[in-house]
């Protein structure tokens, strides 16, 4: 939401919330591959290298952040799936879209009126995905 800032930059105007099924998503995360080399989770770096550049789907980390934007000291995943994928994404593994828009800019709002609190309770409500051993250590998921 703040990379988008709260879905006012240009070609950023919407957020969705995608639903996928488990099945699609542990597929996604099993096909993955980092898109920096970490000792721990590679063998080397140019066995990484090799398969950096024939994944189907690129799972990077970036910092958490707060409302206000400040660093939360976890990261959140990203994944970037690849045009080899996309059909089954669209086809199998999403089963739901919505338009979260609307509720993204009521955060915003609530935030620059110094309403934090009602602001947070207006987010999604996370939880911890557990996915197979080799997968995190692979992904290097903390």
């Amino acid at each position: 939401m703040e990379r988008s800032n709260w879905a006012q930059k240009s070609g950023q105007e919407c957020i969705l919330k995608v639903r996928l099924s488990r099945a699609g998503w542990d597929e996604a995360l099993s096909r993955g591959v980092l898109t920096s080399f970490v000792p721990s989770a590679h063998r080397n770096a140019q066995i990484w290298r090799e398969e950096f550049e024939n994944a189907p789907v690129h799972v990077q980390w970036d910092p958490e952040r707060s409302l206000r934007g400040a660093d939360l000291g976890y990261n959140s995943i990203q994944i970037g799936i690849s045009r080899h994928l996309i059909e089954r994404y669209v086809n199998e593994w999403v089963q739901s879209i919505k338009d979260l828009t609307p509720q993204v800019r009521k955060i915003h709002k609530l935030l620059q009126n110094g309403q934090a609190s009602k602001a947070s309770a207006l987010l999604p409500k996370e939880r911890v995905y557990e996915v197979a051993p080799e997968i995190r250590r692979r992904l290097n998921i903390n």
